[in-house]
């Protein structure tokens, strides 16, 4: 499985789960502070994966291409918004070898709670629980403007932008980046956005609320994509070891820009 590679490359291996839209140019945000750190950040494009491998299946896919790249060496997850489950369920299949996990804007299933009408995603969602076939065409409509136009799809995906992610789409840098995440999202089609869409809307298994890792929810409290009562839910239903950095007037991505050097230099002294 292809990756993208930032940071320290002799640093320790760090695995990032991008989001949903997402792609592995997501991960940039880390360079700096990684390289800083000395820490190598592998972000593995998940959407690249046979689209035949769903379930338990995905996520050992997953966990072979972190072995072929890290080996036996010990390895922290860093998982962003959707990708965050993603991050449980792979290390669940990876007793003793994931140090930390560190959940950024984190989604929790959509039964704990009532978190589907506080979610700008609200639309895509009940798309795909009421009607798959709709969901298709949605995203064919989605993939197009994002290689035609990418800039307009970033104007309606921002367009209810809450707390400090209204400071940060008028960042030209930003808009670019996002810009490039969503052209490399839908670079292959809709068939890895909308698996990683189904694989989340399905129950979780039981091992990714398990997880005997110390476990660090980031989250701002003026999330309206994943709303920061997500992760209060998973909070109480991890075990002890897990706790919730409250970020006051952050959003969704800009929860994840103050949170990566942070993450990063917590990483570096363990």
């Amino acid at each position: 499985m292809d990756f993208s590679e930032y940071g320290n490359p002799a640093g320790k291996p760090v695995v990032y789960f991008h989001g949903v839209p997402g792609s592995p140019s997501e991960a940039s945000i880390f360079d700096a502070p990684a390289r800083k750190q000395g820490l190598r950040i592998l972000c593995f494009d998940r959407f690249a994966i046979d689209p035949s491998i769903t379930g338990a299946d995905y996520y050992r896919q997953i966990v072979q291409a972190i072995s072929e790249t890290v080996q036996s060496a010990p390895v922290d997850f860093i998982g962003f918004s959707l990708g965050t489950h993603a991050a449980l369920e792979v290390s669940a299949l990876m007793p003793g070898q994931v140090r930390s996990l560190h959940l950024v804007s984190a989604a929790a299933p959509l039964d704990g709670g009532d978190f589907l009408d506080q979610m700008a995603g609200k639309a895509v969602f009940s798309l795909a629980q009421r009607s798959p076939g709709s969901l298709h065409w949605l995203l064919k409509w989605q993939a197009l403007l994002a290689k035609r136009t990418p800039q307009l799809l970033f104007r309606m995906l921002f367009a209810s932008a809450q707390g400090q992610d209204r400071e940060l789409v008028k960042s030209p840098e930003f808009r670019a980046l996002i810009c490039q995440v969503l052209q490399q999202c839908f670079a292959q089609g809709t068939t890895g956005y909308t698996r990683d869409i189904q694989q989340y809307l399905q129950p979780w298994s039981a091992g990714a609320f398990t997880s005997e890792v110390n476990i660090c929810l980031w989250h701002g409290t003026q999330d309206n994509w994943s709303p920061f009562a997500m992760s209060a839910h998973l909070a109480e239903h991890f075990p002890s070891n897990a706790h919730i950095e409250r970020m006051e007037g952050l959003s969704h991505y800009s929860c994840l820009y103050a949170a990566a050097p942070m993450i990063c230099a917590l990483l570096a002294s363990i």
